[in-house]
């Protein structure tokens, strides 16, 4: 029913497309594995990128004053420039980019608690950072669609990451038609999925649209990207959600029974502990819009924000959401 726009994804190459880990293996990561038909992937290794072998000895984060290197403790090589040169030329010439997944404690790749060690000499971390080429990526990207491919085995995180992705994607195909009316299409077809995040953003993108100045309408798109961009820094919550089910019911206010009534909100509070993932309900109420012919609602992404394939309820038992 929906058209969902093919995203492009900047990934770690050794997540199943190259052996290029720094022992020689390749993982076969499951989440990049089923994207594949749905996303345009950029595999890139930046350590290979910059001329180490594979397999090539390890190297780490050293603290060197208030700053970071990039060594290879087995033959004294610093790393950091060759490192920073390449991460900024890769980075610059993307044209297009909606999201990356970068592997987890590189040093390279590293999104968050990549070790940071003292010395180059074997020892205890004095602390925990981003990989070097992950540092420019969040520097100049984190707007964007961006996690660690171990995080992704977390349901809540791999849901948040893939709904901005596939958001962010069909906005800048939109954005390329330069439409003011594909943009009101967009605007109303996210309406509930925008509200599950954050109301004000969602007020300031209706205003953005009505374009009451008169505004271009490339300073339309810029002004409502920006505020896509601030909407997604977070992901929805609970209450949210919640509170969003119940607009969606309020349309069938009429025509449901009260046993039909009662057993939504029920499911409602098991989802508000924590006992039922969001899609028991949204399944239910897109099952009445169907049944009463709601055609705003059916039209609504909330639903599902990106390919059924995609859709798993499976986790890695980290911070579970339900």
């Amino acid at each position: 029913m929906w058209h969902y726009a093919k995203p492009i994804v900047v990934v770690s190459e050794c997540l199943g497309f190259s052996p290029c880990r720094y022992n020689g293996d390749q993982l076969n990561d499951e989440v990049v594995h089923k994207l594949w038909p749905f996303v345009q992937f950029i595999p890139v290794c930046p350590e290979v990128r910059i001329g180490l072998g594979t397999p090539r000895e390890t190297i780490r984060l050293v603290k060197d004053g208030e700053n970071v290197r990039l060594v290879q403790p087995s033959t004294g090589m610093d790393i950091t420039e060759q490192m920073n040169e390449f991460s900024f030329l890769f980075l610059n010439q993307l044209l297009d980019v909606d999201g990356f997944i970068l592997k987890s404690r590189s040093p390279s790749c590293g999104i968050k608690d990549v070790k940071i060690y003292s010395s180059k000499q074997k020892g205890p971390a004095a602390g925990k950072g981003s990989g070097m080429f992950a540092e420019h990526v969040l520097r100049m990207f984190g707007y964007k669609a961006v996690e660690e491919e171990g995080r992704l085995t977390n349901f809540v995180i791999r849901e948040h990451f893939l709904t901005k992705l596939f958001t962010l994607a069909l906005f800048r195909e939109v954005k390329q038609t330069k439409s003011h009316h594909r943009l009101v299409e967009f605007h109303a077809e996210y309406k509930y999925l925008f509200m599950a995040y954050h109301q004000q953003k969602l007020k300031k993108l209706g205003n953005i649209v009505a374009n009451q100045a008169r505004l271009p309408i490339e300073e339309v798109f810029l002004q409502y990207e920006q505020t896509l961009y601030e909407l997604f820094a977070r992901r929805s919550r609970r209450n949210s959600n919640i509170n969003v089910c119940q607009h969606m019911i309020g349309y069938f206010k009429h025509e449901l029974s009260s046993e039909e009534k009662q057993y939504v909100h029920e499911l409602l509070e098991k989802y508000r502990v924590g006992k039922l993932p969001l899609s028991s309900i949204t399944t239910v109420i897109r099952s009445w819009a169907i049944r009463y012919q709601n055609e705003y609602l059916l039209k609504q992404r909330y639903f599902q924000p990106y390919p059924e394939p995609l859709l798993d309820v499976t986790d890695s038992g980290k911070g579970r959401d339900y």
